[in-house]
Order: structure tokens, then sequence, then C-alpha cells
């Protein structure tokens, strides 16, 4: 298999991180590692280590053409950030768990570490791209060189790693960035709405706002499961971590949100008309009509 090139060096660069899921250059990690139990995302119940009955003796999907149609919603949507091939071919060196029955193991251990590893480094990625972030470029990029070196460490060592502590230290960066930016979003939009940081959080499950105009807004971690958000204006909004399960984004401007994620998307309903990022693509599932 080959490996993107950019994560062979240990400089970490803003513009050239490989973090995206990149399933040709994995041994499966996400299909093996992790469990899952029968729901609306998934048609069986799976232990974490045990590889899914899908999972092709190549590491690939075997089904996965058809995953919606299976009952395996839950893969469409699942983004390990980049961790899959990183543990795969950088903490491991290329050696494969069914060629190497030995590390499968700790192998499966190691991944979901690297994934929250990875997440901190797309999100810190991002903030250092954002001209309004300026003023803690210096500490972003301290934070995004200490994360990319813990992703290095050998496994035994990344097993060390206080996620929970180093996540906690790097969240505190990010909510200043989102400050910074959704103030410098606010001068540019005009009229822009002064919402209650009730929204951090919130339990908004099944929620009406349609057309709601949510420009600015804070929605981290936010509980939008099945929300109408059809012809909302999502502009500058920070969006880091909130649950789009079923969420309906038809005809709604997610244009400058922050954190947003390609996972977030592929979980929600959207349609040709729903406005992204430049640098993100309308989930297949998605209505062109």
């Amino acid at each position: 298999m080959s490996y993107p090139q950019e994560l062979l060096s240990a400089s970490p660069d803003p513009r050239n991180i490989h973090l995206q899921s990149n399933c040709e250059s994995c041994f499966g990690l996400c299909c093996a590692a992790l469990p899952f139990a029968v729901s609306s995302d998934f048609a069986i119940d799976k232990n974490a280590g045990q590889p899914c009955p899908n999972l092709r003796n190549d590491f690939r999907c075997g089904i996965h053409t058809g995953l919606r149609a299976k009952g395996f919603r839950g893969c469409t949507v699942y983004e390990c950030f980049g961790a899959g091939p990183k543990v795969s071919h950088i903490t491991f060196n290329g050696k494969d768990w069914r060629e190497a029955p030995e590390t499968a193991a700790l192998m499966f251990e190691v991944f979901p570490v690297m994934r929250h590893l990875h997440e901190l480094l797309c999100y810190l990625t991002e903030a250092l791209l954002l001209p309004a972030a300026q003023p803690i470029h210096s500490q972003l990029y301290s934070a995004l060189e200490q994360t990319e070196r813990l992703t290095l460490l050998p496994a035994d060592e990344l097993l060390k790693v206080d996620v929970h502590a180093h996540r906690a230290e790097i969240n505190e960066l990010l909510l200043r960035t989102s400050e910074l930016a959704r103030e410098a979003a606010r001068r540019q939009l005009h009229n822009t709405p002064k919402r209650p940081k009730v929204y951090r959080g919130a339990d908004l499950i099944g929620a009406k706002l349609k057309k709601a105009d949510l420009r600015c807004v804070s929605l981290r971690g936010a509980y939008l499961i099945a929300a109408d958000l059809s012809g909302a204006d999502l502009r500058g909004a920070d969006l880091i971590g909130a649950d789009f399960r079923d969420t309906n984004l038809c005809g709604a401007d997610l244009r400058g949100t922050l954190f947003l994620t390609q996972s977030q998307l592929n979980a929600a309903k959207g349609d040709a008309v729903t406005k992204l990022p430049d640098r993100f693509v309308h989930p297949e599932h998605w209505t062109t009509v």
C-alpha cells in the first residue's frame, strides 16, 4: 500500500496534514477495532476487536456501495480523520494484524486514541487557517506540534497519553478561536442575532428551526437530531461536536461555519441547494432535485 507522504514528516503544516479517512491505506481498523450494536445505524451486533463479517481479506468493505441499504448507515458517517492510516503505516510500520496477529490487540487499542488526537489536529488545522485567530496563532501552532508529536509515539506510549486532559487544554484554545472568528463574522454580516449561550450543548432534538437566523451562534455540542434547519442561515456558526443525525439541512446556508466536518454532513439530510463551504461535498444520499 502507498501511504500519504505528508504524514511521514514530524513537522506539521496546517495546509498539509492528511486528516481524512483513506480506507485504501488502512487495515480496516474501524471495521475491526470498534464495537457497534443493532440499531437504526447498524444491522448487527459486533464486539470491539471482532472484525465485521463484511470486512474482506484485503481490508475493504464487501458491501461498501450498499451500506445504507443493508442497514449499516453508521459506517457511512464515521470519520477517523486519518487515524487509521497513521496507525497502520506509521505506528505499526505497515505490519497488518492479519499477517501479524500478535499485534491485533494493541493495534485495536491504539486506534481510538489516535482517532481522538487526529480529530484535534483537524480542528487545530482549521483554527490556524482562520485570519481572525491570528492573535493566538502561536499558541495554536504549538498545540498542533505537540499533538502531532503525540501521534508519532510508539504504540505502548500512545496508550499512556491522557487524551481527555489534552483535549481539555486544546478546547480552551478552540473556544478562544471561536470567539474571535464569530466576532469577525459579526462585523462582516449585518444585523446578526445575539443568541444566549444555551445553544452550546443544548437539547434541540426535533427542534423546529426552519429558516432560523443562526448566524455566528455557538452550537458546540448541541443535540440537533432530527431537527428542522431547512433554509436556516448558519453562516459563521460554531458547529464543533454538534449532532446532526437526521437533521434537515435542505436549503440551509452553512458557508463560513466553524469546525464543521464531512461526517456531520453525512449524518444529516440535505439537498442540492444546501450551501456548503468549498472544501466539503454534498453526500450521495442527499436529494439532488
